[in-house]
């Protein structure tokens, strides 16, 4: 079999394309590198939707963090404080083993049936997982963002005579997300490497077709050789973090485009004919 046949066969197998059954004998270094980048179409799955909902839920979290009024300071702080403070690994566990407990008939809400069962796949819990631990770190990055914006802003923006939600949106909202991207970057690096622990979870797999560890793990196991296949799941992520830190610095350069230390300056020439 060639190379591109093996692309063709495998390059979607972990989304249930292609060939149903693992190679079994002869394994060939592109059948590793294929199957182990199909499997991370899962990891790219689980991160980027897990940093997609997490970004605007981690920013709800760290204004309630900042409010005023315990009501909403208060269930903030111990969400930011139980997630933070806990494993992540644990945290998959725990959540398995609740949604677990759900009725396996399903929910009645309101006379409709909600069925349940999807909820212990790992398409849907390890995602759900994901989302809530990004969402508690990210808060507190955009928390300590919201506390460093310069005091005369807000002053020069009340005088303005710009308050409340106009105040957030012109002021508070660019700021804090100017300050706070180079440690979102971070964060986000961080939870993209953190997908792979979705293999070691409880969490059952899409059709048993796994991520890009599963695929590692698989080949190791057959050929006895750990150093080829991880290594190349090393290089995926790699490719991958080198592929974030790219986009992310687009947008902080975006962010700050009005600063003068980001302003190119132009070239001029100005040749010396008289001196």
């Amino acid at each position: 079999m060639s190379c591109w046949q093996t692309v063709q066969d495998y390059a979607f197998r972990s989304i249930g394309y292609g060939e149903n059954l693992l190679p079994r004998t002869d394994f060939t270094l592109c059948q590793q590198v294929t199957l182990i980048g199909s499997g991370l179409i899962w990891n790219v799955y689980f991160g980027a939707l897990a940093l997609a909902f997490g970004f605007f839920f981690a920013i709800a979290v760290a204004l309630a963090k900042s409010s005023r009024h315990a009501v909403l300071r208060k269930p903030a702080d111990w969400f930011v404080f139980v997630f933070r403070g806990s494993p992540l690994f644990i945290q998959f566990f725990l959540a398995y083993e609740t949604l677990q407990l759900l009725p396996k008939a399903g929910i009645e809400v309101f006379g409709i049936t909600v069925e349940t069962a999807w909820t212990t796949r790992a398409w849907a819990g390890a995602l759900f997982v994901l989302f809530l631990n990004t969402s508690a770190y990210a808060a507190e990055i955009f928390h300590g963002a919201l506390k460093s914006i310069p005091r005369g802003d807000l002053e020069a923006a009340e005088a303005y005579g710009l308050t409340g939600f106009q105040k957030f949106r012109r002021i508070q909202w660019p700021t804090m997300l100017r300050l706070a991207w180079p440690a979102y970057t971070n964060e986000a690096i961080f939870l993209f490497h953190a997908t792979t622990l979705v293999f070691f979870s409880g969490f059952p797999a899409f059709r048993q077709m796994g991520d890009a560890l599963y695929y590692a793990n698989y080949f190791a196991d057959k050929t006895f050789n750990p150093f080829v296949p991880y290594p190349i799941v090393a290089v995926y992520f790699i490719a991958l973090t080198l592929l974030l830190t790219f986009v992310f610095g687009l947008v902080n350069r975006r962010l700050n485009r009005h600063l003068p230390s980001n302003q190119k300056s132009r070239i001029r020439l100005r040749p010396q004919i008289i001196r």
